[in-house]
């Protein structure tokens, strides 16, 4: 897929004032009287046969916006509008944090990769629950997940109170929760690995939950840079307890070699693909599994929708080529449904 005229104007630009840039334009564009169905003219996707149920929920399409395009859920009117599956919303923390100082994204043209040392910047929990609150017409059948990360200044007994402090505030105006095990873009990380951890930060939700009247369903998203042996705890913590999924993956600590931060895009694909992969397989594809993490092509959607995954969330590969990469996806899926038929 060929990048627009504005999107190779873009690319020029450091990544950080790129993405603003096309984040206040969409915005804009949001704020014309005609702009929400100029968007859904040019890039929603209009196959019925995409639509699908997951985890109880039903999904327009399987093609989402990952955790970290938009943050705060300044764009979920114009998300919607442009005919995204899902939106997942975060990392959510309790408090504001401005995040690591710039710059923080680093473009790696010549392996079409970002590093990613953001810090989760976030304007915190009442923000975000103002902006969810606040659901429109357009929004109101858009599906929306809430990625929940931790405080980076905070003291790490603190991270499970945090973690259940958004969970219960955001219970009621979100469709989904992915509970982030892999906080890898600052300097205080917090990637659990041992049964232990994964259960000391799940069970307290799952006890919120079993008191609720509505229920949620709650992933939780990992690593690339875990062994085998640590996806294996994670799985097994899937299969035994009321996890409904896992989404994989994160940024790379392990592929950021000679940078501060996490790696994200091209270089991350065939790394993505080979966890998602290994944990449907593991779970005879019982488990819902959203793919994330170097989806930059249609050819990547239609991958990780092969390699296993129920639905697939999109980030840096939005942030590089464009809105575009939506609609491609879609026809990519839907020429392979008709080829198998």
């Amino acid at each position: 897929m060929r990048r627009s005229l504005f999107q190779n104007i873009l690319w020029t630009l450091p990544a950080e004032a790129a993405h603003n840039i096309k984040m206040a334009l969409l915005g804009f564009v949001g704020k014309i009287p005609t702009g929400k169905w100029w968007l859904k003219v040019c890039h929603a996707p209009r196959i019925a046969t995409l639509e699908r149920e997951v985890f109880g929920i039903h999904f327009r399409n399987p093609i989402g916006v990952a955790a970290g395009f938009d943050p705060n859920g300044d764009r979920l009117n114009e998300l919607a509008a442009t005919g995204f599956g899902f939106v997942e919303i975060g990392s959510v923390v309790p408090r504001p944090q401005p995040g690591t100082p710039r710059p923080r994204l680093h473009r790696m043209r010549s392996i079409e990769s970002l590093i990613d040392n953001s810090g989760y910047p976030s304007l915190g929990l009442e923000y975000i629950l103002n902006n969810v609150r606040k659901r429109t017409k357009h929004t109101r059948n858009l599906v929306i997940g809430c990625n929940i990360g931790r405080l980076t200044a905070s003291h790490r007994d603190d991270t499970v109170k945090e973690y259940l402090r958004v969970f219960r505030n955001m219970y009621q105006y979100v469709d989904f929760f992915v509970i982030n095990a892999a906080c890898n873009t600052a300097s205080k990380r917090y990637v659990p690995r041992t049964r232990e951890e994964l259960l000391a930060l799940l069970e307290p939700l799952f006890e919120f939950r079993r008191g609720q009247l509505d229920y949620r369903p709650i992933l939780v998203k990992i690593s690339p840079d875990l062994s085998t042996e640590e996806i294996d705890t994670v799985i097994d913590v899937l299969i035994e307890t009321p996890l409904d999924g896992i989404e994989a993956v994160a940024g790379s600590l392990n592929m950021a070699t000679k940078h501060r931060g996490a790696l994200t895009g091209a270089k991350l694909t065939q790394r993505a693909l080979e966890v998602v992969r290994y944990i449907a397989e593991r779970t005879e594809h019982n488990y819902p599994i959203i793919g994330s993490g170097g989806v930059m092509q249609p050819e990547d959607i239609k991958a990780m929708l092969d390699a296993g995954a129920s639905l697939v969330a999109l980030n840096t590969g939005l942030r590089e080529n464009g809105l575009r990469l939506l609609k491609c996806g879609a026809k990519a899926i839907a020429t392979e449904d008709k080829t198998k038929k």
